[in-house]
């Protein structure tokens, strides 16, 4: 006569473990998605960020003194386009301005994928 330790899973055990194995298999990749996703999301802040302080580094360089306004550009890095806008204003300092530069995709997005904040000196007078 046969134990039934000798006869092997049954269909509903055998069911049941596919199931269990689905749904592990299934918040794995979903978990993996995430991870892809946070990634290109970093790298495109990342990169926005390059693009915020190339413009930064662009005045710092020329030692110009940028006059209070507003100005947009485009720059390409990586062989992606970036579209920044740069406003320049006064400080209660008057040989000091402030810079704040944000960085886009696209000229329409309201999304900034990165916004940086500097101060340049007039080392002229």
């Amino acid at each position: 006569m046969m134990h039934r330790s000798d006869r092997g899973f049954t269909l509903v055990e055998v069911l049941v473990a596919l199931a269990v194995l689905a749904i592990a298999l299934v918040a794995v990749l979903r978990t993996m998605g995430q991870a892809v996703d946070t990634t290109i999301a970093l790298r495109e802040r990342n990169v926005a960020l390059w693009v915020a302080q190339n413009r930064l580094t662009e005045h710092q360089i020329r030692r110009n003194w940028p006059s209070p306004d507003t100005k947009e550009g485009e720059a390409e890095i990586g062989g992606e386009q970036w579209f920044w806008r740069e406003q320049v204003s006064t400080t209660p300092e008057p040989r000091i301005r402030r810079i704040e530069i944000t960085v886009r995709r696209d000229t329409d997005s309201p999304n900034t994928q990165a916004k940086l904040v500097g101060f340049l000196r007039n080392s002229g007078t």
